[in-house]
């Protein structure tokens, strides 16, 4: 199996894909907080400090692929107090120790957050201009950044997901427009990890982290072109929101009648 290397393993989204993950890969999970990560056991178990790179190059060591999801998620975070640790070293570290480590890809959890400043009525596309609203979107707009260097400049396959709004594991979740728009559901969102760990020929891609929402804040077209996603959610039919035209919908879109 092949051995894949998660950070923020412990986090919502790395507790969920490390479960949806377990019989496909040799895992090693890596986190600064261990607890929880053993029950149930999946993979191996290790602790890591991003910013410190002789860590993550231990970390690396003998692995095929790099989910790295770890970072700083908050969007109102210092930027020296934690930014740049979290969201800005541990990337370059990360990167670095899988050349180092002769790693065949490095997947990179990025976010919506990079192409917030988009009019609300406009559709972000893989190929269009970053445009954060804050310093966690400029980070993550470094990380696609790095990610494109690693691929072009080393030889390192990178691909970079910008990741919706992620409902589950989440106390609340708030069905306005935005976030309806942006959600991304649990297993569309770990099919996607897969499928970029797994996509064969792909030297750098962005791909988006949605669902297949009525309206998608961002396109899928090249996202499903570069490493095949097929998502099966809607947003708008999973909260129930008074949509039109349902049964055409349904007629359509048949996985969500569970046909």
């Amino acid at each position: 199996m092949r051995k894949v290397l998660v950070t923020g393993a412990a986090g919502r989204i790395g507790s969920v894909f490390r479960v949806y993950a377990a019989d496909r890969y040799d895992l090693r999970l890596a986190d600064r907080r261990l607890e929880g990560l053993d029950a149930p056991p999946v993979g191996e178990v290790i602790s890591l400090e991003i910013a410190d790179l002789d860590a993550c190059r231990a970390a690396c060591a003998g692995v095929d692929s790099v989910l790295h999801l770890a970072a700083d998620p908050g969007t109102g975070s210092g930027f020296y107090e934690s930014y740049l640790d979290n969201n800005v070293k541990g990337v370059y570290n990360i990167f670095e120790a899988a050349r180092e480590a002769g790693c065949r890809r490095v997947v990179y959890a990025s976010s919506v957050q990079a192409i917030e400043g988009y009019p609300l009525d406009e559709q972000a596309r893989t190929d269009g201009a970053v445009r954060p609203l804050n310093m966690y979107g400029a980070c993550k707009a470094f990380g696609e950044a790095t990610a494109h260097c690693y691929a072009f400049g080393h030889g390192l396959s990178s691909i970079a997901v910008r990741i919706g709004s992620f409902e589950y594991n989440q106390p609340q979740f708030n069905t306005n427009s935005r976030n309806l728009s942006t959600y991304v559901s649990a297993r569309d969102l770990c099919q996607l990890f897969v499928r970029c760990i797994e996509a064969e020929n792909v030297q750098f891609a962005i791909v988006h982290g949605v669902s297949d929402n009525r309206f998608k804040r961002m396109d899928l077209s090249t996202t499903r072109a570069a490493v095949g996603y097929q998502p099966q959610d809607d947003a708008f039919v999973k909260f129930g929101v008074g949509l039109n035209e349902t049964e055409r919908w349904l007629r359509e879109h048949p996985q969500e009648a569970g046909e």
